[in-house]
């Protein structure tokens, strides 16, 4: 039986490793960003930010945020999840996952939800292979203001 991944809270100090792993993501960040927004958010009680350690660093994260909203009620969603390039495949992803799945179960929540681009084709078929069903397809607008 494999040995298993070593997971733990997201520290500040991972502010590098995560920005590093969030440009294989698409969203390129200075390390600095990525520290600032990890100062705020780790003291959050509503926001999990988990990392799965390698030999050489990082080989992954992912951030899940409960939320209360009025239409839904409480809602646990995942907000990112990017595993590394050269540790794809090997079992990362569904980690942290676990880990998530865990911090949802602690909050007495039984439901977490995720979104997903339709250009991560890739992705789609690993969280349904993690029992995740589609419910919707939707558009997402931005504005600059």
């Amino acid at each position: 039986m494999p040995e298993p991944l070593p997971l733990r809270s997201a520290l500040i100090t991972d502010a590098a490793e995560i920005a590093r792993l969030t440009k294989q993501l698409g969203y390129p960040s200075p390390p600095e960003a990525i520290r600032e927004r990890l100062e705020r958010l780790t003291v959050l009680d509503e926001y999990f930010v988990c990392v799965a350690t390698g030999e050489t660093g990082l080989v992954g994260w992912i951030a899940a945020e409960h939320r209360l909203l009025l239409e839904y009620g409480d809602r646990v969603e995942i907000v990112g999840l990017v595993v590394d390039e050269a540790a794809r495949r090997g079992g990362v992803g569904k980690a942290l996952v676990a880990a998530v799945e865990a911090w949802t179960r602690s909050r007495g929540q039984r439901h977490i939800a995720v979104r997903s681009n339709v250009v991560r084709e890739a992705s789609h078929p690993f969280y349904e292979r993690l029992g995740f069903m589609r419910s919707k397809t939707q558009h997402v607008y931005s504005r600059t203001l």
